[in-house]
């Protein structure tokens, strides 16, 4: 039997208040401090944490999507198709900054169904269009 787990991804930053409230903004969540360290905060939604932002003074942002910077990790955030140009306009709001490699198609605004951007602190993440039903988490929405 396996001990029962939950993972996080967790993003270094600099300034990680900001960063936690733009994700807590983006997905509709809350952000607090997590239990016992001063140095990280963890994003909660419905369904529980799920993302962590840690203070590193010394964070430097990758450079992706230059092709000689590396992607790293990042987030995939699904969202309805339909609402997809919505979900984009409020990213842009709240300090997502628009990436795309020169040639890929996927620059904002095209009619495709991935969409990259940096978070405020330069980490990757796509607004990825889902058909209707899979993005939500209850029927009530």
């Amino acid at each position: 039997m396996t001990v029962p787990k939950t993972t996080v991804l967790v993003l270094d930053s600099a300034e990680p208040e900001l960063l936690a409230r733009f994700y807590s903004e983006l997905l509709g969540a809350t952000n607090g401090p997590a239990p016992g360290d001063e140095d990280l905060l963890l994003v909660t939604g419905r369904t529980g944490v799920v993302l962590g932002v840690r203070r590193d003074p010394d964070h430097v942002p990758p450079s992706w999507p230059l092709p000689e910077g590396s992607q790293q990790a990042h987030l995939c955030v699904l969202v309805e198709e339909r609402f997809l140009d919505e979900a984009e306009r409020e990213a842009v709001t709240l300090g997502a900054r628009p990436v795309a490699a020169e040639d890929d198609g996927s620059l904002p605004g095209s009619r495709t169904t991935l969409r990259r951007y940096a978070d405020p602190a330069g980490h990757g993440f796509v607004l990825s269009a889902v058909p209707d039903s899979r993005a939500r988490t209850d029927s009530t929405d």
